[in-house]
């Protein structure tokens, strides 16, 4: 089974207030829309991700700070905005349609779905009604409804990809979701077992609630690391990945990258999982002139392997010189490779100890960072 997911962003969201469309409001410092879409760019099952957008969100960078993915303009009403993403799906048997506002779904949920799809034209998850529903007319109760059999729909919803296509593409009916128009055309949807937390943003209210569940699960750690290196005989330094001409160079028993070093004893930290010295021993012979980047990368595939992911790093250099400033693109950038980290999630900057200390006779260079670590 092949598996594409679409990602519906075309609405306009007004009942949840805002200058932007919800889910294109912050969320814990990310879009909605992002929130909603990590789940299925993690997702093992998952290959392609499409993302239908509003014509008037085309040429804007609301949408910067989601994953890579197929982007598609929308319609008037949410069924052709999703057949356009039908219709975009490419090498794919089946397809997940998520909502861009439900910035809560899980994998879990994703794997019930696409394990149901194993065995019926489609799946969605859903959660049993458990309150007592009633009937009501100008503020007065008039009546009650059985509960019996009755469910909440959630997204995402999943179906073989030709069926689902077909039943668009002849729909005539007007239908809030994408069951609706399946059963229409005399699919089989299954039900899976959703979560009260794959909450829709709907009104400002909502956002508190989400908020309070991504803090309730998210495991959040900070790490700060500090290095300092001497100054010795050489004619450039290694800082932050990039190699800067100099009349001297750092002196240690790897390349010396003081900033690096500095990056990964903070990840190391954050990790509780001390620091580079216990991991690469100065005494080892092997680590003699070893570059720094081999220590980082380290780092980093220590956060991968126990779920963590690296939010943001921050690393300041503090030096009378050389000069870091007209460096610092080429520093991020490189930072950026060896960590797989958007460059918009590294800062690299310089100050002075304005001439005192060790930094200020011009005998090193020390570096301080901090790294966040993020496991949902």
């Amino acid at each position: 089974m092949k598996t594409a997911a679409i990602i519906v962003a075309a609405g306009r969201g007004t009942r949840a207030g805002g200058e932007l469309p919800k889910q294109w409001q912050l969320l814990n410092g990310k879009t909605i829309a992002a929130h909603a879409m990590q789940p299925f760019a993690d997702h093992p099952d998952v290959g392609q991700i499409i993302l239908v957008l509003h014509p008037d969100d085309r040429d804007t960078a609301v949408w910067s700070d989601t994953h890579p993915a197929t982007i598609v303009t929308g319609g008037a009403t949410r069924q052709e905005s999703v057949l356009a993403g039908l219709r975009a799906v490419t090498e794919a048997t089946h397809v997940l349609i998520h909502d861009a506002a439900r910035p809560m779904v899980t994998s879990q949920i994703i794997d019930r779905v696409i394990v149901a799809l194993g065995t019926h034209p489609g799946a969605a998850p859903a959660v049993a009604v458990t309150d007592t529903l009633w009937h009501g007319a100008d503020a007065q109760v008039t009546g009650t409804q059985d509960r019996n059999g009755l469910h909440r729909a959630q997204t995402p919803q999943g179906f073989a990809l030709g069926p689902l296509l077909a039943a668009h593409e002849k729909s005539d009916i007007t239908a809030t979701d994408d069951v609706s128009v399946a059963r229409a055309a005399g699919l089989d949807v299954a039900i899976v077992a959703g979560d009260e937390d794959n909450i829709k943003i709907t009104t400002p209210s909502d956002f508190a609630r989400a908020e309070k569940l991504m803090r309730h699960e998210m495991d959040i750690r900070c790490g700060n690391g500090y290095d300092v290196h001497r100054f010795g005989p050489g004619d450039h330094v290694w800082l932050c990945g990039v190699k800067v001409p100099f009349d001297r160079s750092l002196q240690g028993h790897s390349d010396a990258d003081v900033g690096m070093h500095a990056v990964t004893d903070a990840i190391y930290g954050a990790l509780g999982m001390g620091d580079i010295g216990q991991h690469f021993p100065p005494t080892d012979p092997q680590w003699k002139g070893a570059a720094s980047h081999i220590f980082l990368e380290h780092a980093v595939a220590l956060a991968t392997e126990q779920g963590y992911r690296i939010s943001n790093i921050d690393c300041t250099l503090v030096c009378e010189f050389p000069k870091v400033g007209p460096h610092q693109p080429a520093m991020k950038s490189a930072m950026s490779q060896i960590m797989g980290l958007g460059a918009d999630r590294i800062s690299v900057k310089a100050t002075t100890s304005e001439r005192l200390g060790f930094t200020g006779r011009g005998e090193g260079i020390a570096a301080l960072a901090t790294a966040t670590l993020v496991k949902p």
